[in-house]
């Protein structure tokens, strides 16, 4: 028997991965609307944040469910 490593279980890294860096830039997100970045980071302005958020959301929301359907088994 050869080992072979398990595809699922390389697939739910990435969804997690997916789901937890979504969460960090909807973070980031939040502190740059709130004017409270990280002084490395500069002054960036608040319409960055909203489109931070926006990327946060789906990469947090949808990117996990598209890569769930596109990995999905095929029906038989």
């Amino acid at each position: 028997m050869t080992d072979q490593p398990d595809p699922a279980a390389s697939r739910f890294a990435v969804l997690q991965l997916a789901r937890a860096s979504g969460a960090l830039i909807m973070l980031l997100a939040v502190l740059v609307i709130a004017g409270k970045a990280p002084a490395m980071l500069g002054s960036i302005p608040k319409e960055v944040g909203y489109v931070l958020a926006a990327i946060g959301l789906f990469e947090f929301y949808a990117l996990p469910r598209f890569l769930a359907r596109r990995w999905r088994s095929p029906k038989e």
